[in-house]
C-alpha cells in the first residue's frame, strides 16, 4: 500500500514538473516571437560556462567602471559599448531559426564581434589623438567609423528590431540632405560625445547598467511572485477580481523590469489563465495585462528607470520627478481600475473565494522584507546619494534580503545567474540608447529640432491642442517597437523641445512626450505588449491591441491634463487643494470616459447615453469652470438616470 502511494505521488510530482516545464517553454517561445532581447542563441556544457562567465565579467566591469574608475568618459563608453557590441553577436543569431541549433556560432559572428567591438577600442587606444586632433577626422578615422556604424545597424536589427533602424536611417539621411560631408557626419556621430557615445549611452553604462542588474539580483528574492500575492490580496475578492489583481501586480512589476513585453508574459502567465477562467474574453484578458504592464513604466518611484534618466535629460532632480508623476500615475490606473470593473458588472463576473485569496497582514509580516531594497533604493536616491550609489546599495540589500529565506538564499551559483542575467538584460538596452545618441548628434549637427518645432506649430496654425495632438502622433510612430529608455531619448530630443515652444513647462513637456512614447507598447498596428498578450490568451492580436488602447484610453488623457495644467504635477506650481480639484474633476471624467466606452453604468448604455458620457468626460480635460460644471451634471445626471432604470428593471 505504502508502495503505491509513492508511486502516485512521484507520478504526480512528475505531471507537475511537465506542466511547469510546458509553462516555461510557452514564456520563452513569446518572448522570442514578441520580444527581440529575448531571441538568443541556446548553449549547454563547457560554451555555456563560457558565456556564462562572459556576462558575469562584463557585469563586474559595469560595476567597478562606476564605483571605482577614474578612466575619461568617452573611454568608459566607448569601452561599455565596445564589449557590447561584441557579446550581441555572440548571443544573437542573424535569424530568428538561428536558436534552433545548440552551441552553434557563426564563424562570420565571430568576425563582425571581433571587428564591430575593436572599431570601439580603436577609440579607446587612440583617445588621445582623437581628442587632440578636435574634430580633424584622419582616412582610417572615418573608416573604422563607417565600419563600426554599419555594424552597429546589424547587431541593432537582431537584437531590438528594424522600426529604430528605419528612424535613425532616416536622420542620418537627413544629414546629407544638409550639405554636410561624410567626414564630418562620421567625425560627429563616431568621435564625439554628440553621437554613438552621446548622453543616452553614457546614462545607460553608468546608473541604467547597474539599475538592471538590481532588478536582476532583486528577482532572485522571489520579488514577482510576492506582487502578485499582495495584488491578490487586495484586489481577489472585489468584483471581477482577477483583472484587478493583474492591474496592481503588474503596475508593481512593470516598475522594475522596464519592459512592456517582458512583463505582460512574465505576469501575464499567471494572470492571463486567471482572468479568463473567471469569464473575461481573451482579448480582454491580454489587453488588460498589456495596458497594465506597460504603465508600470509610468509608475513611481521607479518608472522603470525613466525617472533616472528624466533627471539626467531635464536637470530636475529624481525626488521632484517622482512626486510630480505621482497624480498621472494614479489617474492611470484608476482609469484601467474602472474599465476592469464596468466590464465585469457588464458581464456580471465575481471575484475569487476567499479561500484563494491570501492575507494581507500575514504577507506583509511573513515577506513584506522583501520591499527593504526598493526602500534603499529610494531613500539613497531622494536623500542625494547619486544614482550609480543608489543602485549599489539596493543590489547589497537584495543580496542580504534573499538570505532571510532558506527557498531564495543566494549562493555563488544564483550570484552569477543574477550578474549572467543583468549583462544579457542591458545588451539590448544599449544598443538602443547608442542608436538613439546618433539621432541626438543629427539633431545638434543639423539644428533640426528647431526646424521641426517650427514645422509643427506652423502646421498647427499656432493651436495649442492641434500641436499636442500632432506631437502626441509624432511620439507614438517613433515609439514603436523602440525599448522604454531608448524611446524617451528619442523623444525628449525631438518632440519634447517642439512642446515646451508651445509654452507648457519643461517637465510637463518631457512627461507629455514620455506618455506617448511608451503606450506605442499598446497602440496597433504595432502593438508589441498586447500582441504578446494575445500569444498567452490565444485570441486575435490585433484585437488585443484596440482593446488595450481603449482599456488605456486614459493614458491619452491624463497627458493633455497636465500639459494645459502643470499643477496636477505636484510640486510644479500651485497649491495641494488645486491640485486635488483638477484630480478629482479628472477622475470624473475618467469616469463618465469609462462607462461610454465599455456601454455600461448600473445597466447597459443606449448608443446617445455612451456619447454623452464620453462626451462629458472629454470636457472635463481642460479644467475650466463651464467645462468642469456641464460635465458634471451630466456624468451625475446620468447615473441618476442608470438608478432609476435600475430599480425600474428589479420591480
Amino acid at each position: 500500500m505504502s508502495d503505491n502511494l509513492d508511486k502516485l505521488k512521484k507520478a504526480k510530482d512528475k505531471s507537475a514538473d511537465e506542466i511547469f516545464i510546458e509553462e516555461a517553454a510557452q514564456i520563452d517561445a513569446v518572448l522570442k516571437e514578441f520580444d527581440k532581447e529575448s531571441n538568443t542563441r541556446q548553449f549547454n556544457g563547457v560554451p555555456k560556462n563560457v558565456i556564462k562567465y562572459m556576462l558575469v565579467a562584463f557585469s563586474i566591469y559595469a560595476i567597478w567602471m562606476n564605483v571605482f574608475s577614474s578612466l575619461p568618459e568617452q573611454i568608459r563608453r566607448a569601452s561599455f559599448i565596445g564589449i557590447i557590441v561584441f557579446m550581441a553577436f555572440i548571443l544573437y543569431p542573424a535569424r530568428k531559426r538561428g536558436t534552433d541549433k545548440l552551441n552553434y556560432i557563426p564563424f562570420y559572428d565571430f568576425i563582425l564581434g571581433i571587428v564591430g567591438g575593436g572599431t570601439f577600442f580603436y577609440f579607446v587606444f587612440n583617445f588621445q589623438e582623437i581628442v587632440n586632433r578636435a574634430g580633424r577626422a584622419t582616412t582610417i578615422d572615418v573608416v573604422v567609423g563607417i565600419i563600426g556604424i554599419l555594424i552597429l545597424f546589424e547587431i541593432c536589427r537582431r537584437v531590438v528590431g528594424v522600426p529604430i533602424l528605419v528612424v535613425v536611417a532616416c536622420f542620418i539621411i537627413y544629414a546629407f540632405y544638409s550639405g554636410f560631408s561624410l567626414k564630418r557626419i562620421i567625425a560627429h556621430l563616431f568621435y564625439t560625445t554628440e553621437g554613438v557615445i552621446g548622453t543616452p549611452l553614457g546614462v545607460c553604462s553608468t546608473f541604467i547598467v547597474l539599475f538592471i542588474l538590481f532588478g536582476s539580483f532583486l528577482d532572485k528574492t522571489g520579488v514577482g511572485r510576492f506582487f502578485i500575492e499582495i495584488a491578490n490580496s487586495i484586489a481577489g475578492a472585489a468584483t471581477g477580481g482577477p483583472a484587478k489583481v493583474a492591474v496592481i501586480a503588474s503596475a508593481l512589476q512593470g516598475m522594475i523590469s522596464g519592459s512592456s513585453v517582458a512583463n505582460t508574459v512574465g505576469s501575464g502567465s499567471f494572470t492571463i489563465p486567471m482572468m479568463k477562467k473567471t469569464g473575461y474574453p481573451p482579448e480582454f484578458a491580454a489587453a488588460v495585462e498589456a495596458s497594465a504592464s506597460t504603465g508600470g513604466q509610468i509608475m513611481p518611484p521607479i518608472m522603470g528607470a525613466a525617472a533616472f534618466l528624466m533627471a539626467e535629460m531635464t536637470g530636475v532632480s529624481y525626488s521632484k520627478i517622482v512626486i510630480a508623476a505621482v497624480l498621472p500615475a494614479f489617474l492611470y490606473f484608476t482609469g484601467i481600475f474602472l474599465m476592469v470593473h464596468f466590464e465585469a458588472k457588464k458581464l456580471g463576473l465575481k471575484g475569487l473565494n476567499k479561500d484563494e485569496i491570501p492575507g494581507f497582514f500575514k504577507l506583509m509580516l511573513s515577506r513584506g522584507y522583501l520591499l527593504l531594497p526598493l526602500i534603499v533604493l529610494v531613500y539613497c536616491m531622494m536623500t542625494g546619494y547619486t544614482s550609480s550609489m543608489s543602485a549599489c546599495y539596493a543590489i547589497v540589500a537584495s543580496i542580504i534580503v534573499s538570505m532571510f529565506r532558506k527557498d531564495t538564499r543566494m549562493n555563488l551559483n544564483s550570484f552569477f545567474e543574477a550578474l549572467e542575467n543583468g549583462a544579457k538584460n542591458t545588451i539590448g538596452v544599449a544598443i538602443a540608447c547608442s542608436m538613439a545618441g546618433i539621432i541626438v548628434g543629427v539633431v545638434s549637427l543639423t539644428g533640426l529640432g528647431l526646424k521641426l518645432a517650427t514645422g509643427l506649430l506652423t502646421l498647427s496654425g499656432g493651436i495649442t491642442i492641434l500641436a499636442l495632438f500632432f506631437t502626441m502622433i509624432a511620439c507614438i510612430i517613433l515609439g514603436m517597437g523602440v525599448p522604454t529608455t531608448a524611446n524617451y531619448v528619442i523623444m525628449a530630443t525631438i518632440t519634447a523641445p517642439i512642446v515646451i515652444k508651445l509654452g507648457i513647462p519643461m517637465l510637463a513637456a518631457h512627461m507629455f512626450v514620455f506618455y506617448f512614447g511608451i503606450v506605442a507598447d499598446i497602440t496597433p498596428p504595432v502593438a508589441l505588449a498586447a500582441y504578446a498578450g494575445s500569444a498567452i490568451a490565444k485570441c486575435n492580436p490585433l484585437k488585443a491591441g484596440f482593446t488595450a488602447t481603449r482599456i488605456a484610453i486614459t493614458a491619452f488623457i491624463i497627458p493633455y491634463v497636465f500639459a494645459f495644467n502643470p499643477q496636477m504635477l505636484l510640486g510644479q506650481g500651485g497649491g495641494i487643494i488645486e491640485a486635488a480639484t483638477i484630480t478629482i474633476t479628472a477622475f470624473i471624467g475618467m469616469l463618465g470616459i469609462s462607462t461610454g466606452m465599455e456601454g455600461f453604468m448600473k445597466t447597459k448604455l443606449a448608443v446617445w447615453e455612451r456619447v454623452l458620457c464620453i462626451g462629458a468626460g472629454l470636457l472635463l480635460i481642460k479644467p475650466g469652470m463651464l467645462t468642469d460644471v456641464i460635465g458634471i451634471v451630466v456624468i451625475i445626471g446620468m447615473f441618476v438616470i442608470q438608478n432609476l432604470k435600475n430599480k425600474t428593471a428589479d420591480n
